[in-house]
């Protein structure tokens, strides 16, 4: 079996590419040494329809031109040229859009997606809490419910497109009650960005990702109606489980993106650089480091290709169990994460002293790279998860 593109695919990415060489690449440095959050080239990638590749035409998406290969494919050319705008296009589609398109019921699709399909707004997904990272079901945030109204009060850490001049809303999990089984019981909701209460907190000054808009928030006393519950009741941590999933392989896209884009600077410094009269491309210390990005960056993608293609054959009801997808997720995330640090370790040696420059996207790169093994389930996780589908009883 493989898990070659069709040509459509192959036709997006060039579309894609030119898009990034063209709207991101040229403004990367600086947005990077500025903090700066575009939103105008957020609007044009809505614009450009990478927002609704999941989404039905009736919210303005591609409906059954689109696929989650796609996705991906988008977030890999993204990331070549800047990992910020890959993960913001990653958290506005797998963490923004998705939990509504999957878990809302009709009336929310119709308030938020039109707008969040279009590109002309954002919105977070709120898991993360100072005492509750991947041990998600230590959530701390409560909703009560009083006078047809669902009262929030909690704190939330880490959430991408959260704070910006486009977040239309974020959904957040919190505790509702409690299970037979002495287990909190988890709820998800809707809570509009406006809301009263609702803060978005000063920007992280983050090691990396810095053009990408993530805060930490709080919600205090937040009164949002009862209609704004987000799937069953219950459910919510289930739900947002779900949602990483799919999280999972797109992040492994973008650290795809790294990877090629590790391996397009060391080929061409390596013909360009000389040394003792030659170029350092020829010693064979810097061209068995370039050849095992080639490695890394094949194997990468088509564990990537393999998990986008489970997904999509599972949103069309056909081939492959929930627990093939999972593991095809977990797998992509871990080795193409990992992949991609390794990657920018090896560019940043390769560029030698340069590498250590600002002025060289490599270092850039190195500083990015990190935190794809943390989000969205760190490394640790992910070999928890392959464990346990592999049959251990791994705790």
């Amino acid at each position: 079996m493989t898990f070659e593109l069709s040509r459509e695919h192959e036709e997006f990415r060039r579309v894609v590419r030119e898009f990034a060489e063209g709207a991101i690449a040229p403004h990367a440095a600086q947005w990077d040494r500025d903090h700066h959050f575009p939103t105008d080239v957020v609007q044009q990638m809505g614009k450009l329809g990478l927002m609704g590749l999941t989404a039905p035409e009736e919210y303005g998406g591609a409906g059954e031109d689109g696929d989650f290969t796609s996705v991906c494919v988008a977030i890999e050319e993204l990331g070549r040229v800047d990992q910020s705008m890959g993960i913001t296009l990653e958290a506005a589609v797998g963490l923004g859009i998705n939990p509504i398109l999957t878990f809302g019921n009709d009336e929310q699709k119709e308030r938020w997606l039109p707008d969040l399909v279009a590109g002309q707004a954002l919105a977070g997904f709120g898991l993360t809490e100072p005492g509750a990272g991947s041990d998600a079901g230590a959530t701390r945030t409560r909703a009560e419910m009083g006078d047809g109204e669902w009262v929030l009060n909690g704190a939330k850490q880490f959430i991408t497109n959260s704070g910006s001049e486009l977040t239309s809303c974020v959904t957040v999990t919190a505790r509702t009650g409690q299970n037979d089984d002495g287990k909190a019981e988890i709820s998800a909701f809707i809570v509009p960005a406006d809301a009263p209460g609702f803060t978005a907190e000063p920007a992280y000054d983050k090691l990396g990702w810095h053009a990408s808009d993530t805060h930490p928030i709080t919600l205090e006393d937040v009164r949002i109606p009862e209609g704004n519950l987000l799937g069953e009741r219950g459910r919510g941590y289930a739900q947002f489980l779900a949602t990483l999933d799919d999280g999972r392989i797109a992040i492994a896209a973008l650290a795809v993106g790294c990877i090629q884009a590790c391996l397009d600077a060391c080929l061409q410094y390596a013909g360009e650089r000389q040394t003792f009269g030659v170029p350092i491309g020829r010693k064979q210390g810097v061209a068995f480091q370039i050849a095992d990005l080639e490695v890394m960056l094949q194997a990468s993608r088509l564990l990537v290709y393999k998990a986008a293609a489970t997904k999509d054959a599972m949103r069309h009801g056909s081939g492959p169990k929930l627990s093939e997808l999972k593991q095809a997720a977990s797998v992509a995330k871990l080795y193409a994460t990992e992949s991609a640090v390794t990657a920018t370790r090896i560019a940043t040696q390769v560029f030698g002293g340069y590498g250590f420059m600002e002025e060289y996207p490599v270092a850039r790169l190195y500083r990015d790279a990190k935190v794809l093994e943390i989000g969205e389930g760190t490394s640790e996780v992910q070999r928890m998860l392959i464990a346990r589908g592999l049959g251990l009883p791994v705790e």
